[in-house]
């Protein structure tokens, strides 16, 4: 059906199915059709449209107290042979291996080989500024480091020259005096373990983590070993999907570098729930947001995604690697989204959380740009809280010049930048148009326009 929608409102879909007890119901103007059907199909319909419609390519696993909601893979892992994702597919994880540093770095702060307080100096004394960073700090995101260095990760350096080259990036702030997210701060995390460990990051993850939580489809990339069922990775182009770039996994490590499974990640989660991995104190440590940004040690602490329920989360990105790591641990909810083209695995996430909490979801669909009714727009333009809708020769942006929003009917509009983001201007009982919809895979949010 041309630019057809279907939402999930109330707890019921609104998609109609053969075979199945029908009722009719109103939504708006639209005569549709409510079907009571479980959650878990739900969940399915949402990843199904995601794969058909976007082109999801990944697997997806969401479990509630022990109970699996959903546990599905979607798209292919190598394109050329057209080989199929499978649940035990795996992939690469971007930033979700930062929980696994701190885990480490945890662990050996409980062995007493070092001190949260330990400053980088005492590892790496020849490190500029080392003095007034502590390991706290590295795992905070509050040492003041700079986010990365993606170049060097694509070149061919040898580990020791990476981080000679590494040192030579300036830091963003003085430590210590407010945080901002560093992967070169993990990066030096990574080479800590390996400094009071003795051990590679890998053997002392796998051995100390991997192994005891029974991860026997997890580990840490290298560019020589050949991993069974390990998913290619493809990021988008101007061309289309392209094969990701070589990157250099000999130094890449503490902020990425690890591999999983959805099922893998499941096991973490519920580790995480007991003591087997860390202690009560350290899992503290690790659980507590510091500083301005929510940043806890390898998580984000309630981020501002998180449904208004008690989350511990980490999302991870680089070229076409995408994934998602949610633990809503009141109410003993994982949802794992992990994808190897560039599909926005964070964003998935976001809405299949939605779904489980009740909340009204709109399922993905193909968005047509549409001729309208341009005398509206001088009514739409203005500030909804912190939104700005400005007109321009004729033409509707969000929030500045750059991001177009294109009609596709007289009141609702998608991103230019983003169609699974829209805009809908909603009539008040005064007839002005005081409020926005928006939605960001397919989750609706209310503004106000301000006077």
């Amino acid at each position: 059906m041309k630019n057809s929608k279907i939402i999930f409102l109330l707890g019921v879909s609104l998609l109609p199915f053969k075979g199945l007890s029908q009722t009719k119901a109103i939504v708006g103007n639209v005569n549709v059709t409510k079907n009571r059907i479980s959650l878990s199909d739900k969940l399915s319909q949402y990843m199904k449209a995601q794969a058909d419609v976007n082109g999801f390519s990944g697997t997806v696993l969401i479990v509630r107290k022990d109970a699996v909601l959903l546990q599905e893979a979607y798209g292919l892992a190598d394109y050329e042979w057209n080989i199929k994702n499978t649940i035990d597919t795996k992939f690469q994880l971007a930033s979700v291996t930062k929980q696994f540093t701190a885990a480490a770095i945890l662990q050996l702060v409980e062995k007493g080989k070092l001190s949260l307080d330990d400053k980088l100096s005492k590892f790496f004394p020849d490190y500029p500024n080392a003095e007034s960073v502590t390991i706290h700090m590295l795992l905070s995101h509050s040492s003041g480091l700079s986010l990365g260095f993606k170049d060097l990760a694509l070149s061919t350096l040898s580990a020791d020259s990476a981080y000679n080259e590494i040192k030579k990036i300036p830091y963003a702030f003085s430590p210590g005096t407010k945080s901002e997210y560093s992967n070169i701060g993990y990066y030096l995390l990574g080479k800590i373990i390996e400094k009071v460990s003795g051990e590679k990051y890998a053997v002392f993850l796998g051995k100390n983590i991997f192994e005891k939580v029974g991860m026997k489809n997890t580990g840490i990339s290298n560019n020589d070993s050949i991993i069974l069922k390990k998913a290619k990775v493809y990021h988008h182009t101007e061309n289309g999907l392209a094969h990701n770039p070589y990157i250099n996994w000999k130094f890449n490590i503490g902020h990425d570098g690890a591999y999983s499974t959805v099922e893998d990640l499941a096991l973490w989660d519920k580790a995480l729930y007991g003591t087997t991995i860390l202690s009560k104190k350290m899992k503290k440590r690790m659980f507590t947001s510091y500083k301005d940004q929510n940043f806890g040690y390898g998580f984000v602490i309630n981020p501002f995604y998180n449904q208004g329920h008690q989350l511990i989360a980490h999302d991870g990105g680089f070229f076409g690697t995408m994934t998602s790591f949610n633990r809503y641990t009141d109410d003993g909810l994982f949802i794992t989204v992990l994808s190897n083209n560039q599909s926005p695995a964070y964003m998935l996430a976001y809405g299949l959380a939605a779904i489980c909490f009740d909340k009204e979801v709109e399922l993905p669909y193909h968005h047509q740009k549409v001729k309208n009714n341009g005398g509206l727009y001088s009514l739409f333009t203005g500030n909804y809280d912190d939104i700005k809708i400005l007109e321009n020769n004729g033409k509707l942006y969000y929030n500045d010049l750059d991001t177009e929003l294109f009609p596709e009917s007289d009141t609702k509009f998608f991103r230019s930048d983003d169609d699974n983001r829209t805009v809908e201007f909603i009539k008040d009982s005064k007839g002005k148009y005081s409020t926005i919809k928006l939605t960001k895979a397919g989750v609706g949010e209310i503004r106000k326009k301000k006077d």
